[in-house]
């Protein structure tokens, strides 16, 4: 577990940074064009190649990892490195093909996705979405090459890939407010090509050497197809759930797009935080345990992954909750971004919070399955909870509008996740549940109690000091870090073993071994 860990710390301070820039970039977006014609179509016209994408390209990543191992561990390095070239030209070919048809059929696409458009803001969003559809195939090259860098034990570099990105589009979206709108469409574009090229320069320096060689009728290849076609149903209805999330938002009032994205992007930075590093480090290690049929160890890992998910985001989603207004107001609140937006941000990031422990489990337990060849699992849950959130979606947009939305995500998503644990007690019996049990009620209890403390803490200290943005800050700040505190104190007292975990970690870095 100390190569785990170390591996995730290093992958998490590498996140950190692409995500504070990340984020960064969503700040300076909001601050030029607050939610509006142009953001609502920017983030639409992102949003279409990225979730047509994701769909096959995490599906790729999936099913790639496990029959590297095989080929590797078969074969040897020689032909490992050929079946990643025969994935990597068979890639660029499908990428191509749907980058075509994307702009061929620009217009459906759109109206699929913001079926609530008319107008001008229509026809910006078939501008925008024409230039972006064509990063689906650098977007594809770069799975394929973060996959092998995560194979090859490199987790930092597909931390920061997104860094070079996320400073093209900030300047783009700066320049594009002064001389046209459309040139931060151009630097989202140009941001991908050059996110690709970051990363295949480390590949190459981890090993990797491209080679023209393409042949489909490959076994592993044939293998890897057979294996895919669940996942990329799992996958697709995921992604299906936030298209119809973004799809109802556009029929409520102008901006609702953009405050369920902004609420989005708050929530996926704790996940790309936390349980995408998780997530990403284990993978391979659960593969690798799974074919060599070390169950103690397997258990041993999957108990870790869940629990560490349970202790690290629970208390951030009760702050979340506590705190929603008065964080999106700092983040956001200044420019075009103005009061009815931050309302409207903060309701759907309140809603989003209440499943963000549920989001980050529904990843490692999907990786479980996949480390045992079980694809079909995941992708039978998902349909039922895609089937759940979408009447769920219809039920409570209607009393609750953009909350709603948000809500029935949440909710779906909770479902899942009890869904997914009956399904891996029957695929592998015992797998920790009652350590699970027990530190997840020692997080909620310390959480719920830090969570009150925040809250009153918050306001006490903002009633003493009073408003303006370095007050606020301040405000918000001591209060985090009382909660943090609070926080850190309950679960040693009540002995969370990830704590000890980490605690031990920190006493050999300083000891110096």
């Amino acid at each position: 577990m100390s190569k785990l860990a170390k591996a995730t710390i290093g992958l998490m301070l590498a996140t950190i940074v692409a995500k504070v820039l990340g984020f960064g970039r969503e700040l300076v977006l909001a601050s030029y064009y607050g939610a509006s014609m142009y953001s609502d179509a920017y983030i639409t016209a992102m949003n279409i190649p990225f979730v047509l994408f994701t769909v096959i390209g995490s599906t790729l990543a999936t099913v790639f990892i496990p029959i590297y191992f095989k080929v590797n561990n078969e074969l040897g390095e020689k032909k490992s490195l050929e079946f990643v070239n025969n994935t990597f030209n068979i890639v660029i070919i499908l990428c191509t093909i749907l980058s075509i048809l994307g702009i061929l059929f620009t217009t459906y696409l759109v109206k699929i996705f913001a079926m609530g458009f008319e107008g001008q803001s229509l026809k910006v969003s078939i501008d925008f979405t024409r230039i972006t559809i064509i990063s689906i195939v650098f977007m594809g090259l770069t799975y394929i090459m973060t996959s092998y860098l995560q194979i090859k034990n490199n987790f930092v570099i597909p931390g920061i890939m997104s860094v070079p990105k996320n400073i093209i589009i900030i300047i783009a979206i700066v320049l594009s407010a002064k001389y046209n709108p459309y040139m931060m469409i151009w630097g989202a574009l140009l941001g991908t090509i050059v996110e690709f090229l970051f990363i295949y320069l480390f590949a190459r320096r981890s090993g990797y050497k491209y080679q023209p060689f393409i042949n489909i009728g490959d076994r592993y290849i044939k293998e890897m197809s057979f294996l895919m076609l669940p996942v990329l149903i799992g996958v697709s209805v995921n992604q299906l759930n936030k298209m119809i999330d973004r799809t109802l938002a556009s029929t409520l009032v102008e901006g609702s797009v953009s405050a369920l994205n902004y609420a989005n992007k708050l929530n996926g930075f704790v996940m790309a935080l936390f349980i995408t590093s998780v997530a990403s480090v284990v993978y391979p290690m659960l593969s690798k345990l799974s074919n060599e049929e070390d169950k103690k160890d397997f258990i041993n890992s999957i108990v870790k992954s869940i629990n560490s998910i349970v202790v690290l985001v629970l208390p951030i989603s009760v702050g979340a909750i506590v705190l929603a207004h008065p964080i999106v107001k700092l983040l956001f609140e200044r420019g075009e971004f103005d009061a009815r937006a931050t309302s409207m941000t903060a309701i759907a990031l309140i809603m989003y919070s209440l499943g963000m422990v549920a989001f980050g489990l529904r990843d490692i337990l999907g990786k479980v399955f996949y480390s045992v060849k079980d694809t079909k699992t995941p992708m039978i849950n998902g349909i039922i909870t895609v089937g759940i959130n979408i009447i769920l979606n219809f039920m409570l947009i209607k009393t609750l509008g953009l909350a709603g939305l948000s809500l029935a995500t949440s909710v779906s998503a909770i479902i899942c996740i009890f869904l997914l644990f009956n399904s891996l007690k029957k695929k592998i019996g015992y797998f920790g549940q009652d350590r699970i049990i027990k530190t997840t009620l020692k997080s909620l209890i310390s959480s719920v109690i830090m969570g009150v403390i925040t809250y009153f803490g918050y306001h006490l200290i903002s009633s003493i000091i009073g408003s303006g943005f370095i007050y606020e800050l301040l405000s918000l700040f001591v209060a985090i870090l009382a909660g943090a505190i609070v926080y850190a104190i309950l679960v040693i007292i009540l002995k969370v073993e990830e704590v000890n975990i980490i605690i031990n970690m920190i006493k050999k870095k300083l000891g110096g071994r």
